[in-house]
């Protein structure tokens, strides 16, 4: 007689507990277990409980390959599922065994689970476990398809409603329902402005009302402050869009600005020339939004600006505009406006900066590049990689919720009808500049240090995501290569590792649309190309998600510093200008309402956050991943430390690529 001790673990989270007949069957090389129910005294199965039970056997079954579990109703209660987290396994011989689950299973439903360390495909030897590994990778092929929405954008997955998306991917669901819906609707009633709906703005003062129930320490020093070049400056590095500027040492064709124009501006006794060969000149260009289709507003097509922003890093380390072109092609209708300008002149010439910079931040830097890359990332790791791949343990957790948020922004934010259909360029002018983005996307440009060193910014002061961006880069990128090592000891275990392989190629083929100029990989030829391919995946759904994501409250509530429709065409010609006419640009008081209630549900953290580093669900079995995770942890809590101590003396503190700011993937 040979026994098997079994420990079963149900999820904690709210009914994923049952009252169903739970049966298991043990598979091994010498055979399979009778079909046994887990029957102690008392209540099995409740939620967060970690049931014992002894399974016996005549002999023992060999190496252990699969647990099976199926549930049965119990008489003819209603269907309760049941979540079941993991099954730890000590066989006759006191070999301790790890089946991780972590999914929900329904009644009349075979389960196998797989156990043991992570393996590769060309790895398993026995045609059981081929078998299982192949059937798992037909069935999740059929269950996660691609569509193609766009030719020119990259491909998503095929679920229409989130409904439609399996259980275990979809935790949450009726909170995410809430969370474009209802919970807009509810922040709109709370930033409720002083006057109607459709009337305009006539003074600040009365913007500042809505905020009544809703601020941030750094929402408050926005409004306080975002009048002033040196802040606006600041933006440009560290708001959420830092990955515009970059270093001018020639200035474009097309952007005459003459030395007498910013002299004013700079150091005394220098020139732009001289500024330029000293690093100090830097340059916005928002050249791709050229000739885009705006959107019709109040029966007026409204205008948006591919404009140019030259700044300079003055002596006291403050990054300051001086010099705006508001199109591409100068022309006496195309004035370069300069801070000695009046005042609302150089304000426009700023807000309509902004609002080409915040178009370029919503659809490029924060859905596509970072929602739309994470959904291709999520769908060929469901598709490609069977539970037990290394590389499924490792992302899995990068990919979390990310299908079910996508699923309810395609809708409710991004497409025809939803909220950022109300910015100047409207649905159409959204989509194009995606359009154009992604053909000139590179890998280069998705890898922050070699897109730092390529915009020339690695000497620049006060540049607080650079400098926390790169050193959680090399923290990620510590911890992807100990665990891409540990797999693949040499480069032939990547060449051989099929589906690996298809997983590479399902990103390029689908998310960059097979593109060879982008430089991104279409296959792996070593672990050296994994490691760096694993940390831009993990990097892009974590922290390049936070920078452009959480400080969406704290810089774009306030509409005057920043706006993404603007109501009348940008200036012309100098002198025209006054508050009236900066009032009437703005948005009326119901779009105002509409963007700060945007602002807060998109960048607002919620309860079931999970934050980088955080692992919830046991996958790995080998203790080598284990310590791996732990040191990685580690790391994270010393990079957090330093941040901390940093922004304690800071003026305007850079929190969002703080460790602790951070979810582990794109859930918002």
């Amino acid at each position: 007689m040979a026994e098997y001790k079994l420990e079963v673990t149900t999820g904690d989270m709210m009914n994923a507990g049952t009252f169903d007949h739970v049966f298991v069957t043990l598979i091994g090389t010498g055979g399979k277990s009778e079909r046994t129910e887990l029957d102690n005294e008392g209540v099995d199965f409740q939620s967060g409980m970690t049931g014992m039970y002894t399974l016996k056997t005549s002999s023992s079954l060999g190496k252990l390959l699969l647990v099976r579990l199926e549930k049965d109703p119990l008489f003819v209660l209603p269907e309760d599922e049941w979540y079941c987290s993991k099954i730890v396994v000590t066989t006759p011989e006191g070999e301790v065994l790890l089946f991780p689950c972590y999914r929900w299973i329904s009644r009349g439903e075979r389960v196998e689970l797989r156990g043991g360390r992570a393996t590769k495909a060309f790895e398993d030897d026995h045609p059981v476990l081929k078998d299982h590994r192949q059937k798992e990778l037909i069935d999740k092929r059929s269950l996660y398809q691609w569509e193609i929405t766009d030719p020119k954008l990259p491909h998503c997955s095929d679920f229409k409603n989130i409904s439609e998306l399996p259980a275990e991917i979809a935790s949450m669901s009726k909170l995410t329902e809430m969370l474009y819906t209802k919970r807009t609707t509810g922040a709109e009633l709370m930033f409720k402005g002083p006057l109607g709906p459709t009337e305009q703005w006539e003074k600040t003062e009365d913007i500042k009302k809505i905020f009544w129930f809703k601020e941030t320490t750094m929402s408050v020093y926005v409004r306080e402050h975002w009048k002033d070049d040196d802040f606006y400056g600041f933006q440009f590095l560290n708001a959420t869009n830092p990955i515009m500027i970059e270093r001018c040492s020639k200035l474009p064709p097309n952007f005459p600005v003459a030395e007498e124009m910013v002299k004013p501006f700079l150091a005394e006794g220098s020139t732009l020339q001289m500024e330029m060969m000293k690093e100090n000149i830097f340059l916005c260009d928002f050249k791709t939004m050229d000739g885009l289709p705006t959107k019709v507003h109040d029966g007026q097509t409204l205008h948006v600006t591919a404009g140019l922003c030259l700044f300079y890093m003055n002596p006291e380390n403050k990054l300051k505009p001086i010099a705006i072109q508001l199109q591409q092609h100068p022309s006496e209708q195309n004035p370069i406006f300069l801070p000695s300008d009046s005042e609302t002149d150089w304000l426009l010439a700023k807000m309509f900066i902004k609002n080409a910079d915040l178009m370029q931040h919503q659809s490029v830097s924060h859905f596509m590049r970072a929602h739309h890359l994470a959904e291709v990332f999520a769908i060929a790791t469901l598709r490609s990689f069977p539970v037990i791949h290394p590389l499924y343990k490792l992302l899995i957790p990068h990919v979390r919720n990310t299908l079910q948020i996508n699923t309810m922004a395609h809708n409710s934010v991004f497409g025809p009808d939803g909220i950022l259909h109300t910015t100047s360029l409207g649905y159409d002018g959204m989509v194009e500049l995606m359009r154009r983005s992604l053909s000139e996307l590179t890998y280069s440009s998705v890898c922050l240090p070699e897109n730092i060193a390529a915009r020339g910014l690695e000497k620049i002061q006060n540049f607080y995501y650079r400098d926390d961006g790169l050193k959680l880069w090399d923290i990620i990128s510590s911890f992807v290569k100990a665990i891409v090592k540990h797999y693949y000891p040499s480069d032939s275990d990547v060449q051989k590792d099929t589906e690996l392989q298809d997983w590479i190629s399902e990103i390029f083929t689908h998310g960059f649309l097979g593109n060879k100029a982008s430089g991104f990989p279409a296959s792996f030829n070593t672990a050296e190309e994994v490691t760096k391919f694993v940390t831009m995946v993990i990097f892009t759904v974590t922290a390049q998600h936070a920078a452009v994501n959480n400080g969406q409250f704290d810089f774009q509530s306030w509409v005057p510093n920043g706006s993404l429709l603007l109501r009348k065409p940008p200036p012309t010609t100098k002198g025209q200008s006054s508050m009236k006419t900066v009032f009437e640009t703005l948005p009326n008081v119901g779009e105002t309402v509409k963007f700060a209630a945007m602002s807060w549900v998109l960048s607002e953290q919620y309860t079931d956050a999970v934050l980088l580093g955080t692992y919830l669900d046991e996958r790995f079995d080998e203790p080598a991943p284990k310590q791996m995770i732990k040191d990685f942890q580690a790391e994270l809590s010393c990079l957090s430390e330093a941040i901390t101590k940093r922004n304690s003396q800071l003026e305007v503190p850079y929190t969002y690529l703080n460790p602790n700011q951070i979810e582990n993937s794109i859930t918002i």
